[in-house]
């Protein structure tokens, strides 16, 4: 039998929270049952799409964030779900505009919309405020609503139903590993010694890294031991490089991009902070007590994701710089007996990837009574 195909509708496949939750579902995912194919919103290519295309999966692409040209995509959506009548299950993780495609796809017969809640907040800014407006009638013309934490699922869909979905990992891939981390801090220049603070996220407003260094700035004027660790691309990586260079602290700061290989840079960090401005459920922040690392988080961020190691803190610069200063770090036998904690809770990928399939499968039997609800 050909497996069942559900789409997947995305921004693109870059390197990111929701895009690392997809693939780790689709790694662990029955493939002779279900196989996943992406509708994206880029004509570049990105991170993750030869990996898709050789576990099987197609890549649509569309250009509405290229040319930003809503009708010529209304025109694309239709035509597309007249040709692939195959799709019977569509998964949208794209509150903004997912409306619209809602909206076509049930006028081409499709009763099974998963509507992905991913974010607790938008930016505060005028594209923000659109954003939420936009937002709006999307809970009206799904018929699923699924969510990675309590925040984010009353942010999108206020008194709807929606189904808790973890941002869930494969936990003994970031268990962590000392032979690693003495190979990759030399590579990167950290001494031994070397207090490494890191962060792993898109260099966008949501994830502030500004405050990341500004506080930083402060703290290595402390003490020189402390090293930055940033890993990720955005368009707002070039400002902070030069403001690091400003400050004369980039001596100090290890920008790598985007690494296909983020479980292993756990390793070579001594605390992980999270100062982001909004999140729904951060999948670094499982990872990174996966890797038994003590974590500070801004108090912004859903408690669904404290497990082992994390304090909340108000974006106060004192405050932190106070809280990394006096921080036991974790031993090495302390940091290997935490990841079992991760790997006995609900975000292991193993257990997850096996309820998804499940739930695909009824989702693709009994269709139409979804579209009654």
């Amino acid at each position: 039998m050909e497996p069942l195909r559900i789409l997947q509708i995305v921004p693109n496949m870059q390197s990111g929270g929701l895009e690392n939750l997809i693939m780790n579902i689709y790694r662990n995912i029955d493939t002779s049952k279900i196989q996943f194919d992406f509708l994206v919103h880029y004509t570049e290519k990105k991170h993750f799409d030869d990996e898709i295309e050789k576990m099987g999966g197609r890549i649509y692409r569309f250009s509405l964030r290229n040319d930003n040209n809503i009708f010529k995509y209304i025109i694309q959506l239709n035509n597309f779900y007249k040709k692939h009548q195959e799709y019977k299950v569509i998964h949208c993780h794209m509150s903004s505009i997912g409306f619209i495609n809602f909206l076509i796809a049930k006028k081409n017969g499709i009763k099974v919309r998963i509507a992905h809640s991913h974010n607790s907040k938008t930016d505060n800014t005028i594209k923000g405020h659109i954003k939420r407006i936009m937002m709006l009638p999307y809970k009206y013309v799904s018929t699923i609503n699924f969510a990675c934490s309590t925040e984010a699922g009353y942010f999108l869909f206020k008194n709807k139903k929606f189904t808790f979905i973890p941002n869930a990992i494969d936990v003994i891939k970031y268990r962590f590993d000392k032979d690693k981390r003495n190979k990759l801090r030399k590579k990167l220049g950290f001494a031994d010694n070397d207090i490494v603070l890191g962060h792993i996220g898109r260099f966008n407003v949501q994830k502030n890294h500004e405050y990341i260094i500004e506080m930083f700035r402060i703290l290595s004027k402390r003490n020189s031991k402390y090293k930055l660790l940033l890993i990720g691309d955005g368009e707002l990586k070039e400002t902070i490089e030069k403001k690091c260079k400003q400050y004369h602290i980039d001596k100090s700061v290890k920008f790598t991009g985007v690494v296909s290989n983020s479980y292993d840079y756990y390793n070579t960090m001594d605390l992980f902070i999270l100062p982001s401005l909004f999140e729904g459920l951060p999948v670094v922040g499982v990872e990174a007590q996966a890797n038994g690392l003590k974590c500070i988080f801004s108090d912004n961020i859903t408690r669904e994701v404290d497990l082992t190691n994390i304090k909340y803190l108000p974006l106060n610069l004192e405050m932190w710089i106070n809280e990394i200063q006096k921080i036991n770090m974790n031993s090495d036998v302390e940091r290997k007996n935490k990841n079992k904690i991760i790997l006995d809770s609900y975000f292991n990928i193993k257990e997850l990837a096996k309820k998804l399939e499940y739930e695909y499968i009824e989702m693709y039997n009994k269709g139409a009574s979804y579209e009654k609800k």
